[in-house]
């Protein structure tokens, strides 16, 4: 019997890593609506508006953690894959509920939060594979 299959008979690893894909298509396509936004903060940087400092830095900070967990959920080991994926979950929640505007991104970020919470939930509940306390 494989001990690494959740419930629903998928793969922990390969679940959080199709979970992590579906945020990050849902983070791009939002950002790419923003950029149609003509009273996004997106908008106005792309036509000249200064950017507040350390802010382009901290969004690709934020694109490339939840990027990186797509493939770090395949290779890193139990405890650790667990803690980071909530780790990560949690700060890229709080990233996208503090940012954005307008009811497409009210959307958007409501799946993206949904989606993490989802990530949260299933690493908490994931069992050691091996059967060994983490």
């Amino acid at each position: 019997m494989n001990t690494n299959r959740s419930i629903g008979g998928i793969d922990p690893k390969v679940k959080l890593s199709l979970l992590w894909i579906f945020v990050i298509l849902n983070m791009a396509y939002a950002d790419i609506l923003s950029l149609m936004d003509p009273t996004s903060p997106i908008r106005a940087v792309m036509a000249g508006a200064a950017m507040p400092g350390g802010g382009l830095m901290a969004g690709a900070i934020l694109m490339e953690t939840s990027i990186a967990m797509v493939i770090l959920s395949w290779v890193l080991n139990y405890k650790v894959n667990r803690w980071v994926s909530m780790i990560i979950g949690a700060l890229n929640i709080f990233a996208v509920v503090k940012g954005g505007q307008g009811l497409y991104y009210a959307f958007f970020a409501t799946v993206e939060v949904v989606c993490m919470l989802l990530i949260i939930w299933f690493s908490w509940k994931w069992t050691n594979p091996e059967g060994n306390p983490a």
